[in-house]
C-alpha cells in the first residue's frame, strides 16, 4: 500500500480566465507556471495551485479556504489591499499557543472564492 506523500496540486474554481490569472499573479504575486486551455496553473511554495473553469454546472461551486503563510500579515494585507484585494475583515489574533500566536485576515479573489492570509507571530 502507498502512502499520500504530499500535495501534488489544488484546484481552484474560476469563471474567467483573464481576470483570475491577473489576480493571483498580480494581487497574490504567485508564480504563473503555464496555462493550458482553461487551465491555468501557478506555484504557491512548491504546491501547485490550478485554476479551472468548471466543465458542468454542479462542479461550480467556491472551493475549501486555502490560507496563505505569510511572515508579515499586515505588510501582506497592506499591499494587496492597494493591489486591489477585497478583504472580508482586517487581520486580527485567532488564537494564542503557548509559543506564538496565530494571525488571519480573509479575503476572496475575483471568482468569489474564499481566501485567507494567515501568520505565526512568536
Amino acid at each position: 500500500m502507498s502512502e499520500i506523500t504530499a500535495i501534488g496540486q489544488i484546484a481552484i474554481n474560476m469563471k474567467d480566465a483573464a481576470r483570475a490569472t491577473a489576480f493571483y499573479r498580480d494581487v497574490l504575486c504567485l508564480k504563473h507556471l503555464f496555462s493550458a486551455g482553461n487551465l491555468v496553473f501557478f506555484d504557491c511554495g512548491g504546491i501547485r495551485l490550478m485554476l479551472d473553469i468548471a466543465e458542468k454546472p454542479e462542479f461550480d461551486h467556491p472551493s475549501s479556504i486555502i490560507y496563505f503563510k505569510v511572515p508579515d500579515l499586515r505588510s501582506t494585507y497592506e499591499r494587496m489591499k492597494t493591489s486591489g484585494a477585497k478583504f472580508e475583515d482586517e487581520p486580527h489574533m485567532i488564537a494564542r499557543m503557548p509559543d506564538h500566536e496565530l494571525w488571519m485576515c480573509f479575503f476572496r479573489d475575483t471568482e468569489g472564492n474564499l481566501l485567507s492570509l494567515m501568520s505565526e507571530v512568536r
